[in-house]
């Protein structure tokens, strides 16, 4: 059973993923349906958690909009989900950015990581 189940969340995956952790600032091109035509939305934002694994992945940006804190949840191998431009680097020392939800201006920065 389980080897049926791997099988089928392997024809899921996308062959092309873009390399991102906690902390980037992202740029997510998502497909957006209208009646009948289609176009494609950009959310840019910093990415707060990564969570699951193979084709239940999904990870989480938050951006500022107008004052107002929006997150929004991107399964990652949806085909909705164009592609995930990193825009810059983030250094980060914890798996989950959660306390960024409470902070605003400055102090909602994330240092960029220099190599």
């Amino acid at each position: 059973m389980n080897n049926i189940i791997r099988e089928i969340e392997a024809e899921q995956l996308k062959e092309s993923v873009s390399e991102f952790h906690v902390g980037d600032t992202v740029r997510v091109y998502g497909k957006i349906k209208e009646g009948n035509r289609e176009r494609i939305q950009i959310f840019e934002g910093t990415v707060m958690k990564m969570q699951g694994g193979s084709n239940r992945a999904t990870f989480t940006v938050r951006k500022n909009s107008n004052g107002i804190g929006v997150e929004k949840t991107w399964p990652l191998h949806s085909p909705n989900v164009e592609k995930v431009e990193v825009v810059r680097r983030g250094k980060v020392r914890r798996a989950k950015l959660n306390y960024l939800r409470g902070r605003i201006g400055k102090k909602a920065k994330v240092k960029e990581l220099v190599k």
